[in-house]
């Protein structure tokens, strides 16, 4: 063969092996390609199994099924057997003249009066033999059989390469499979609504909703201020439902261009205006068969309400520059802090459209209207944060359990969990103090947490925060609650006293 001929070969045998992920299919192709290149008889790929300690063909060209069911062999035995054992290549110039040859497919036999040439060559995974590549063909003196071994050799590294590559290839398949079901796993353990902080009569109520909804399809529609937690269900729903292993994707509506916002939930042909070059898939076609969460609806256009309308209704909808009609079962889940019922009277959201979200209503109450969950969100938020930044904090002192106790929460239980991780950002000891505080609770105008008193009671206040704050950690040991404020248990029990504080209320 000559030296373009081979290149031609090896590369149509490369090629073969990089199109197939299947091994087989792709061996098999690779032998076809031999037995037309190099006039190959026969031809056969066999592997070893470690386990049984046992020698099979896999794949085979030219040999019935019943002969290669027959191809069993052991290492050592036979042709196949010995080159499997040693690791190296075997030449048989006659197979009638050589002893060692065992036929066990019973199919090699002198073609037409012909004899037949072998050649052997094991397949290497590093230093580890795991099969053989193998062929015959009509004996020629002219033939240079050690060609054929050569580029038998050559095939053979390729083709153990391939398995290599398909064996990593099918590694990494199987690690991001467990990695997705871990993650998975993760998310809907994360979101079960039982894990959703508060246990006011106002949260025991979402809690109900959340139950009873989240095993049907029905529509969903949140409702509440800014920083309430409206995401957080939407993710409880979505992940305790029948609908979990699948998809679950958001879209921030008020975050999307008027523009754009069509194209993003329901895709776009190429072609269908300046910049859409090649055809997209909307948000509803990447939700099909799960949940589609539309985080502040009440800010889309009209023209896109009329299209989500038919998504609602008829669950089926067109690209933007499409006419294909694209069926779809996905479970909307919408959430809005807007007026919706003033913005149809002043029709800027369409009547249909808010009765067809507002299926499933669910109400987020502010944090000022659940206050006895303040306490609880903060020592989650604390525990949270003082472990991501790896820091022994473990309370907060009675001032600031105050402070947070007295504020407003304008920005509901987003702006309780930034103000937390300032403080346990700011904090260097074990307690959480007034001052590590954001100043909007410390300052009495703007959050109403302080009454006016003159600096004399600003002064006795904390001195009685202290004191009792060092009674709790002692109990009521006055001694070591001294000792806790560095002074004399003289100037302790004055002070204590003086403030009406009983140490014996803390034993």
């Amino acid at each position: 063969m000559q030296r373009i001929e081979q290149v031609t070969l090896l590369y149509e045998i490369s090629k073969t092996l990089h199109e197939h992920l299947d091994l087989r299919n792709s061996l098999y192709k690779v032998l076809e390609i031999l037995s037309n290149s190099m006039n190959m008889a026969r031809g056969t790929v066999s592997i070893l199994d470690p386990v049984r300690d046992e020698i099979s063909i896999e794949v085979a060209h030219g040999l019935s099924r019943s002969a290669i069911e027959r191809g069993k062999y052991k290492p050592g035995e036979g042709i196949t057997g010995r080159v499997i054992q040693s690791g190296k290549s075997v030449i048989i110039p006659k197979i009638s003249q050589e002893p060692q040859f065992l036929d066990r497919t019973a199919s090699r036999r002198s073609q037409n009066g012909r004899e037949l040439s072998f050649i052997c060559v094991p397949i290497k995974k590093g230093k580890q033999v795991i099969g053989a590549l193998s062929a015959d063909r009509p004996y020629d003196p002219e033939y240079p059989l050690k060609d054929g071994l050569q580029l038998l050799s050559v095939i053979a590294t390729m083709i153990a390469q391939h398995v290599i590559n398909l064996e990593t290839i099918r590694l990494e398949k199987d690690q991001l499979r467990e990695e997705n079901l871990r993650l998975r796993n993760e998310l809907t353990d994360r979101y079960r609504f039982a894990n959703i902080v508060g246990n006011s009569n106002k949260m025991r109520e979402v809690f109900q909703m959340i139950s009873h909804v989240s095993q049907s399809n029905a529509t969903v529609l949140i409702r509440g201020e800014s920083g309430t937690g409206k995401e957080l269900v939407a993710n409880s729903i979505h992940y305790n439902s029948l609908r979990s292993k699948n998809s679950f994707v958001k879209v921030n509506c008020a975050a999307l261009p008027a523009n754009l916002i069509e194209s993003e939930l329901f895709g776009h042909e190429k072609g269908a205006f300046t910049g859409a070059v090649r055809q997209k898939f909307g948000k509803f076609e990447m939700a099909d068969k799960g949940s589609i969460f539309l985080d502040e609806i009440g800010s889309i256009d009209v023209d896109v309400q009329v299209k989500l309308l038919r998504v609602l209704q008829e669950k089926e909808f067109e690209r933007v520059g499409g006419h294909k009609t694209l069926k779809i079962d996905v479970r909307i889940i919408a959430a809005t802090n807007k007026d919706l019922e003033k913005a149809v009277e002043e029709e800027t959201f369409r009547g249909d459209l808010y009765y067809r979200l507002n299926v499933f209503p669910i109400y987020m109450p502010p944090l000022r209207e659940h206050k006895t969950d303040i306490l609880l969100l903060a020592d989650f938020f604390l525990e949270k944060y003082a472990r991501e930044n790896q820091k022994d904090i473990r309370r907060f002192s009675t001032p600031a359990i105050d402070m947070l106790m007295q504020y407003h929460w304008p920005g509901n239980v987003r702006e309780l969990e930034n103000c937390i991780e300032r403080a346990v950002l700011l904090c260097e000891e074990g307690v959480v103090h007034s001052y590590h505080l954001p100043p909007t609770l410390q300052t009495g105008t703007e959050s109403d947490t302080l009454p006016a008193r003159s600096l004399e009671e600003a002064v006795e206040n904390l001195e009685r925060e202290m004191i009792i704050d060092s009674l709790k950690n002692t109990r009521g040991n006055t001694t070591q609650a001294a000792a806790l404020l560095k002074t004399t248990l003289r100037r302790f029990a004055y002070k204590a006293k003086r403030y009406g504080i009983n140490y014996r209320q803390y034993r």
